[in-house]
Formats: C-alpha cells, structure tokens, sequence
C-alpha cells in the first residue's frame, strides 16, 4: 500500500462544505473525484471502497481537523482506480459518477457517469475488457387481474446504434421475461417505481426479484421518463429510416414505446447530435430462440461463476478459443440465444465440421489470421464519438491488408462439400467488404509515414505537404547526431550496441541511454554521464551533448504535431466514414472466429466431439451413445464414465434416476442439458453418436444454495422455481429437475414429488430427467408406459469374518454407471462410511435405521396397515372420485370453511368401500 497517493487536498474545508453539499444519491452510486494524475473517494463511499478494494479500513484517511469531525477519504492510483471500476461495475453492479475541477478550485462537476448497462464514457479506463456486450433494458408492464400481463421492453448495447424493442404476453411468474433477460444477456435493468407505491406494489416486488435472480443491476426511474408524448419526434430524429416514426410498425407497442423513452432519456443519446439519423430499430422475437431461466443459466453451468478456478469450469470458458474480443462476446451471445431453426443449427455444423476436419485450416485462421484482428466495435466507436486519432486509422488499416490473407486461405479449400457454405458465410463477404475498403487502404498509403511506425510514431509523411518536409529533415537530422553520441558513449564505455548498451525514446526522460543493471557501474565516477533513472530494464542516462540534441528534437517533433494536426483530422475523418463496414467486418470475423473456436475444442477435447443429427421440433427422439459432460472430462485426475441416453415419447420421455449420493444422478441428468444446447448453438457435442430433437426451452430446478442469504428459504426457493417450470414448459421443452421436496418432511416432499412428475406426464407431455432420493417414486412407471426407471450404480463389498454384522466393514464402490431399473437399497450410511466418518458415529447411525424401520413396520401393523399395490390404486382412485364430489357440491363458494369440512367428512363417512380400503386407513392414520 505505499505506492497509494497521500491525500492533500488545496482548501480541505472548502472541500468538505461541497461535498456535504451534494444531494443524497442512492446505495448504489459511488461518486468519485479525478484530481489529476489520483482519485479520491469520499464519505459511505470511502469505506465502501476501502472494504472493497484495499480489504481493509486501515486507509481511511480524515480530511478536516479531527476523526469525529473530519470527512473519511481514501485515495486510489490509476491502477487502483481501474481495478474498483471493474469490481463496481461488472461484479457488484453499482453505478460510478466521476467529477472532476474545471476552472477554479471548488468548480466540480459530473463529467462521467457510467452503470452496469452503460459504459460508454469509461470504456478507455476499462481497456474494452468484458466478455460480453453490456446490454441495458427498460421494462413497462401493466398487469390486470387476470392471469395475462402485457410487458414492453426496449433494449441496447450502448455501443452500438441499434434498439431493439419487444412486446409480448407474460404469466404471472414473468417468465417470457425472465427468458428474454438471459437471451440478451442484459446487465442492467431500467423500471419505473414510483416512491408512493413501489412499495406497496406485488407486480413490481415481483418483477425485482426476477431481475435480481438475473444478477442484473436495477435503476429506478420515474413513471415521467416512460412518458410517449415526445417518443415519435425522439425516434424520428435518432433513426436512419428517412419515413416519420409514426409510420413504422413498432410504434404501435405502447408499452416498448414507454420502455423506449426512458432508455433513451438514461443514455443521453439525444445529448450528442453525432447520434441524429444513425440508430436502427428492430423487433426483437422472443421465440426465435430457445428460452432460458436463471435457474438453468445455473445448472448449465453456462457463464463463469465468481468462484469458478479453472477456466473449463464453465461451458463459455470451455468452449472460449477465441482469438478476438469481438468473437468473445459473439460466443456469450450464442449461448444465451441457442437457435431453434433446424436449418439455422445445420449452417454453423457444416462450417464447423468444415474446420474440424482441415487441421491446416483451422490452424492458419487461428494462429496467423484472428489473432492479429483488434475489437472493430470499440474501433468504430471511437470513431463514431470523435475520439480517434492516427493510431486508430493505422489499427484500421492492419486488418484491411490482412483480408487478402484470409480470403486467399479460405479459396484455398479444395473439398467441395464446403466450398459453398464457406463462400456464403465468409469469403463472398470478406471480398466485398475488401473492395469497399480499399479507398481507405490508399488513402493510408498515400498519407501515413508507415515507415515511422517501427519507432511507435503515428505521423502523416512528410512528402505531403512542404512544411513539413523541411522538419522532417530536421529530424532525421537531428537523429543522425543522436545516433552518432550514442556510437561514441558506447565506445568510450567499451559496451556492446543494442547487446549492452541501447539507445531509446523513454516516455518521461525522451531520448536517451541505457545500460543493462549488469554493467551499470562502468558510468559511475564519470561526470560527463548523468543518470536519469534507475529501472527494472536497467539504468538511464544521457549527457549534455544528447540532451541538447533531444530538448531540440522533442521542440521539432511538437512543431510536426501541430502542422499536420489539420491533416490529421481530414484523415481521420475519412476514416470515420467507414464505421458501417468496419462494424460489418467485425461481424463476419467474430462469427468465424467462434466456428474456429468450436472446431478447435470438438477436436481438442480427450475424446473427440461428433456431429449430432438434428430431428425438426416436436418430432424424433434425443439418443446419445457415450454421452459425457464436456466440463467435467476436462477436470485433471478424471476418468470420465460415459453413460447412454434414450429420450423416446412412447416409452422414455420421462427418466426417474434413483442411487447413492455422489453417484452421478445430477452429472448425468445435466450433461443432457449441456449437450442439447450446445447442439442448438450449433457446436458439436462429447458422444460417440448422437441425435437430437430441438427443444423450445430448458428448464431447471436444481440445489438453491444462495437463497438463504435472500431471505428465502430452501423450500420456498424450490417451490418457487417448479412453479415457473409448470407454466413455463410446453410438449417441447425439456425439464432437468435434480431433488425435490428435500426442504419439507418426507411425507409432503413425496407427495409434491409424485403430484408435479404426474402432472409433467399427464398435461405437459414434454422430456424430462428426475433425480430423485423418493425411491417410492419408480412406481409412477407402472402407471404410464412413458415413464422409465434408470439408476446410478454402486458395488458394495463386505469382509466377512468372525465380526458381528453390526461390525462388518464393507467398500462402497461408485460406479458412475447408469443402468436401467429401480436402486433396490439406499447408499447413505455407506457413503458416509466412504468419507471415512468415525466407526462409532457409523454403527449408531446403522442401529438407528434399523430401530426406524422396525418400528415403522410395528407401528403400521399395530394399526393393522398393511396393504398392496392394489390397495394403493383402489384407495387412490376412490378418494379422488370423493374429491371431485365435494369440489362440485361446495364450488358455488356460498359455505363457510367449517361447512366444507363438515361435507367432506359427511361424503367419506358414507362411502363404506373407501373406509375398508388399507391404505386409506394409513392415509387416515397419519
């Protein structure tokens, strides 16, 4: 911490007056003031930072006389700065003011601002590293007493000029929402809460909720930012489309017309005139993709977690060989967006297959080609806000003339099989947006000394105009001298040139030398070398002569700047013309540079990816031979055990797996999630042989681990999720439930297990996967033929001796293996056994279970329960029949609680048949 700045500020009670001054902002704004070269926080916000960044108080500093009456302030370098930024933004989800003085001392204003969903202004201070585009949404609703809610959103990526809007109907659980959240990745969510009632407001608490679910950061507006008065003659101005807004389709979604004006007002993209005929609208359609919920986003394991060590931990950091940034967040995108056009999915398959089986191919692209292209997005951005400079038109041109290259290693395939879908994807493309290039390749040419760049020198030639000319002779001039000082230093010294001894143009010191730190001493005791600086790279030092010669050069090169400034501009200019092209090449790069990425790990996992076969939707079955989870195979010491999948409508659609904890129920049951989206995004998948029919949605309800720290408990968080899963899920979507009912007793956690799996059977009619501890729950598939018992297996091996039973060590082997049929034991005893418990605590647990079962049996025959399989079925159907009864009797709604319960008893009372039947009577016992 001792390279933190000290804080000193000019007029420290003057400062702290201001800021007491300032109006209160939320918990979520952090304000932050740029005091040149160091920042300072100040107040809640220094603590805040302290305990983020520094992970201690201690650098709390007080600005004023005491510690009670003092302001609290920390300090932050740059590289600090950037490092809260990053936290701030893209982890806690806060929103960042940056002030700054301008003029006199107490004159500080907001001169940038960003949030999760916007970071157009801090973009160079996050040096364009976030793996995916930070969308921001505005969300409108309006919720009747029915079930239906109509909800509008508008969204966008700050850094792009496109809003998309949508308009769509919803469940009372937000679902469609929910789904339309993970698709575009949003990262920060604008709504209107008015502070008279979003308290009181359910719609609103509910809509929170998903949004926090989501892990996207929330921004309350005022119901007057949703306003459409002026939303037309906004759109009209903002568009490129030459026809008045009120002419185009979208405009009639009044609600994503309310949503739209809010994020535009949040953007301030009206504040910038540059923006004034260049954004695009589009509708966005829900259902062109398959839908995801945070749950599934969880149990997919699909983005990185916060906790995630290995990069291979996640599917996005698994199948991540890109080489580009914009291919980066391409990649994220696709995952979140998984296609449900089975000619859309055959597209991207054959153009990787085509880089899966052309080692010479994919290699080329990867090693030589992408990896040389920068991010074209935030390129023609700075272009777009006038921010760019010569560098970026130089940047520019490096990937102009690297577009021969590609296009000369895509015609240089020979098989005809993917001659044509890479022309179409890529090479017709490539060449169009060359040729359209290629002015700005000539004018580069023709303007930029190219020469200069070895030495990082961004200058216009000098041939281009007299003035400059004549300096630039000057220079080399000048340069000559430099070089001839440095010969004779060298000589004097007895040091080898550029071994030993190098002359440089040091970003503080300019022109002068350096001696590695070996030989550093041989200037010592020497008055005509005078050291500058001492460094890792070694020691600095000039002498009078060089120093004469550099003060001149830097006078000259500063003379340069200013003459071709204008010429500068004019080329820069120019240059900015191109940002359609630019950002259409980005496009056609990334895409490619994610098939490559596909390509790269189908082919470089341990055991080779192939290409599944896809069935149109809602026809054919899903059959995976040797299936593995692709996250796990790549954890080190793992012998992964592949397992067959069978997912048929007749005979197979709903899987019950039973066994052993740790045994792989949940690896199994999730690996099938895994490897149908990524066969829906177009990737190859980890079998031997597969086929697969495309799925509308996955829908998950697995662990609910965090919920505690929410305030919701475990049950609630597992009620909560199937909820959605029941009025989310339609005949085609697929359902991976791991554990149900854990968070309430047996009885009711059976019950609910039974009743939900009955009702995905009967109503919703679509795959699913249960993995389950109810091993009573296997006899759902006596009852309907669609329904098939697997279980995960396990050797268990005694040593048989002159020990008591009770003492008998036996191994529990987990097998990893899923075989058809029901587990016919429970494992638990013997897993804990495995984790080496204490024998004592083992052989109590042991007696337990046994006494448990005894008694449960004593206790049901005492009470003469002892009923069949028949039983059950009678019973069961009897009672439901005198269900249906009461339902109709007592409907009208006109008898009081105790009336309805008096007409139960009555209607059970007479049904002799039902009071005879074993198995009520156990119901009734309990």
């Amino acid at each position: 911490m001792s390279s933190r700045p000290e804080l000193r500020v000019d007029d420290e009670h003057g400062f702290i007056r201001f800021f007491k001054s300032l109006p209160v902002v939320n918990d979520d704004t952090v304000r932050i003031f740029d005091r040149g070269d160091w920042y300072t926080a100040h107040g809640e916000d220094a603590n805040f930072i302290a305990r983020t960044v520094y992970k201690t108080t201690s650098v709390v500093r007080q600005l004023g006389k005491s510690d009670h009456t003092g302001l609290p302030s920390v300090t932050m370098t740059i590289t600090v700065f950037r490092q809260f930024l990053r936290e701030a933004l893209f982890k806690l989800g806060k929103r960042v003011e940056i002030w700054s003085s301008t003029g006199g001392r107490m004159n500080w204003k907001i001169v940038k601002q960003a949030s999760p969903g916007n970071l157009q202004d801090v973009e160079d201070e996050l040096g364009g590293q976030f793996e995916a585009a930070p969308m921001i949404i505005a969300v409108k609703f309006s919720a009747k007493a029915s079930e239906a809610r109509t909800v509008g959103v508008c969204f966008a990526d700050a850094s792009v000029r496109e809003l998309g809007v949508s308009e769509f109907l919803d469940n009372d659980l937000y679902s469609n929402f929910e789904a339309l959240l993970i698709q575009l990745g949003v990262r920060e969510c604008l709504i209107q809460a008015d502070k008279a009632d979003k308290d009181k407001d359910p719609e609103l608490t509910k809509l929170k909720q998903i949004i926090d679910n989501c892990g996207v950061a929330i921004s309350e507006r005022s119901a007057g930012d949703f306003g459409v008065k002026d939303i037309e003659q906004d759109l009209t101005r903002l568009l490129k489309d030459e026809r008045a807004a009120s002419l185009l389709p979208q405009t009639d979604l009044k609600l994503a017309m309310g949503s739209a004006a809010a994020l535009i007002k949040y953007l301030g993209v009206l504040q910038d005139p540059s923006n004034f005929g260049q954004y695009q609208l589009y509708q966005h359609d829900l259902s062109q993709y398959m839908k995801l919920d945070a749950a599934a986003l969880k149990a997919l394991n699909l983005m990185p977690g916060a906790r995630d060590g290995a990069k291979t931990m996640s599917v996005y950091g698994l199948l991540n060989h890109c080489k580009t940034a914009v291919g980066s967040r391409l990649l994220s995108q696709w995952l979140k967006q998984p296609l449900m056009s089975k000619d859309e999915i055959e597209k991207r398959q054959i153009l990787v297959e085509a880089f899966v089986n052309d080692t010479e191919l994919r290699q080329i692209m990867q090693e030589e080609h992408l990896r040389s292209v920068p991010d074209l997005y935030r390129l023609a951005k700075r272009f777009q806000r006038k921010k760019a400079n010569l560098e970026d038109v130089v940047r520019a041109y490096q990937v102009i003339i690297r577009l021969p290259g590609f296009l000369g290693t895509l015609e240089g395939v020979m098989d005809e099989t993917y001659r044509d879908p890479l022309d179409a994807a890529y090479t017709t493309k490539l060449r169009e947006l060359s040729d359209s290039l290629g002015k700005l390749q000539e004018m580069v040419e023709t303007t930029v000394d190219l020469d200069a760049l070895d030495n990082h020198e961004f200058i216009i030639k000098p041939e281009f105009d007299d003035s400059l000319r004549i300096i630039r002779k000057k220079l080399d001039r000048l340069r000559t001298d430099m070089d001839r000082e440095f010969y004779d230093a060298a000589n004097d010294l007895g040091q080898e040139r550029e071994k030993k001894i190098f002359l440089e143009n040091h970003k503080v010191h300019g022109w002068c030398m350096r001696l590695t730190r070996t030989e550093a001493g041989c200037i010592r005791n020497k008055s005509k070398y005078q050291e500058c600086s001492t460094q890792k790279n070694g020691v600095y030092f000039t002498t009078k002569t060089l120093q004469g010669l550099r003060r001149e050069f830097d006078q000259l090169s500063q003379n340069y700047n200013r003459t071709q400034s204008s010429l500068v501009s004019e080329v820069v200019g120019v240059a900015a013309s191109y940002c359609p092209v630019l950002e259409k090449l980005g496009g056609v790069l990334a895409h490619l540079d994610v098939i490559v990425s596909f390509a790269h790990c189908s082919v470089h996992a341990p055991t080779s990816y192939v290409r599944p076969k896809i069935h149109p939707r809602g026809e054919g079955q899903t059959i995976l031979r040797e299936a593995r989870h692709p996250c796990m195979e790549m954890q080190d010491d793992i012998q992964f055990i592949t397992n067959d999948v069978e997912l048929t409508r007749d005979k197979s659609a709903f899987l019950i797996i039973t066994g052993p904890n740790m045994g792989g129920k949940s690896t199994y049951i999730r690996q099938i999630g895994v490897i149908s989206l990524m066969a829906q995004i177009g990737c190859f998948v980890p079998c031997s042989e597969a086929e697969l029919t495309i799925f509308d949605s996955i829908l998950a309800r697995v662990g609910a681990s965090d919920s505690q720290l929410k305030g919701v408990s475990t049950f609630m968080a597992e009620m909560l999720e199937t909820a959605n899963i029941l009025k989310s899920a339609t005949a085609e979507s697929l359902i991976i439930i791991d554990e149900l009912g854990r968070g309430t007793s047996t009885y009711d956690g059976f019950g609910l297990a039974w009743a939900i799996s009955e009702h995905i059977v009967k109503e919703i009619g679509c795959f699913a996967l249960f993995a389950t501890h109810f091993h009573e729950l296997t006899a759902l598939a006596d009852q309907y033929p669609q329904v098939t018992n697997l279980h995960v297996t396990a050797h268990i091996s005694g040593t048989e001796g002159n020990k008591s039973s009770e003492d008998q060590k036996r191994e529990v082997t987990l097998l990893y293996k899923v075989e058809p049929g029901i587990c016919d034991q429970s494992f638990g005893i013997h897993v804990a056994e495995l984790v080496r418990f204490p024998d004592k605590v083992v052989r109590m647990a042991k007696r337990k279970a046994d006494e448990l079962e005894d008694f449960t049996t004593k206790h049901d025959a005492s009470l003469g329960l002892e009923y069949s399989k028949e039983d059950v079925e009678q019973g069961s159907a009897m009672l439901k029949a005198i269900l249906v009864r009461w339902k109709e009797q007592v409907q009208d709604g006109e008898m009081t609680k105790e009336e309805m319960v008096s007409k139960l008893k009555e209607l059970v009372a007479a049904d002799a048949k039902l009071l005879a039947n074993p198995f009520f009577k156990s119901v009734k016992a309990l």
